[in-house]
């Protein structure tokens, strides 16, 4: 089920009220300075709205196309399953390491043992990328395992592998799959989206993704009373939230899990005013979302906005 979001934009009068007092959070603000104290008008502009030029799909739900979560997927994940036909005909999934090209394209390298395939060479490659250990997003790459046999190509591709792992390989153990199409799911038990291969191969990662892990951990462990606060500011919700936690950041916004006693598990999509495209954009972001939301909380004025109203039932 895609979320939906409307456009949260504020708009306040004079004058000012206080700025929040200066939060502990060790990695997100200086210590040395509340960046609110001096910049408290565009602090208190902050909204959440749609990124300039979206996709029709990223008007909808202000989150990134599934093209571009896989590929994303892809460059954060080096384990994956190979699946392919034995010379009986049998299907066989093997785990195996591999990198990617600029395009996404699997390289892997496979011994004389995993090399079992039949002269139909389609196979599939699944890879799963665990976020938070609450959600497991994955791809499933549709296409056929071939050898290169171009010795610029095979001196290319080993260098990308040496790049990603920092070892040597023996070319003649190099292969590739071609994509031909992706099915994208965003968990388990989810319904998946087909990507098609061009639409996959144009996508770019995520650009947060080489430090969303680490800004999820610090946010979870430093900011929790922000993470609920933003539930209650930011959300419109029908009940009690009894916990929140943040699942993944990225550069349209994040994604919070809620826990409600009366009600199950819920997940929730909150957007940034604008897409960020760095850890410094996301941490700025994330400062400017709690300022708001704190003082909105504290009544030094009545939120003018709309608030997301559609969240998505895990159980």
């Amino acid at each position: 089920m895609l979320l939906q979001t409307q456009s949260l934009t504020t708009h306040l009068s004079l004058p000012l009220p206080p700025s929040k007092p200066t939060p502990k959070f060790p990695s997100f603000t200086p210590i040395k300075q509340n960046p609110f104290r001096r910049t408290r008008f565009r602090a208190l502009r902050c909204s959440l709205s749609a990124v300039s030029e979206p996709t029709q799909l990223e008007t909808k739900t202000h989150k990134p196309v599934p093209a571009e979560v896989s590929r994303t997927i892809m460059e954060l994940v080096s384990v994956g399953t190979l699946s392919t036909l034995t010379q009986e005909g049998w299907p066989l999934g093997i785990g195996v390491r591999f990198a990617v090209d600029p395009e996404g394209t699997p390289v892997l390298c496979l011994n004389a043992s995993n090399r079992q395939f039949s002269i139909d060479r389609r196979s599939s490659f699944h890879v799963q990328l665990e976020q938070s250990g609450l959600r497991t997003p994955q791809c499933t790459i549709l296409g056929s395992i071939d050898k290169p046999e171009n010795r610029a190509m095979l001196k290319y591709l080993h260098s990308v592998w040496k790049k990603r792992f920092g070892e040597e390989v023996d070319e003649d153990l190099i292969y590739v799959v071609s994509v031909e199409r992706v099915l994208q799911l965003e968990d388990f038990k989810e319904v998946g989206m087909w990507v098609t291969s061009s639409d996959y191969k144009n996508a770019q990662p995520d650009p947060l993704r080489d430090f969303a892990v680490k800004l999820v951990n610090e946010i979870n462990t430093n900011n929790i009373e922000d993470i609920n606060r933003f539930c209650n500011i930011y959300a419109d919700l029908n009940f009690q939230v009894s916990e929140a936690k943040l699942v993944w950041v990225d550069r349209l916004g994040f994604d919070l899990r809620l826990w409600s006693p009366q009600e199950g598990i819920f997940e929730i999509r909150i957007p940034f005013s604008r897409e960020v495209t760095d850890e410094k954009g996301a941490k700025s972001m994330f400062n400017c979302m709690s300022q708001l939301a704190w003082e909105v909380e504290k009544n030094f004025h009545a939120p003018d906005f709309e608030r997301v109203k559609q969240v998505k039932k895990i159980a």
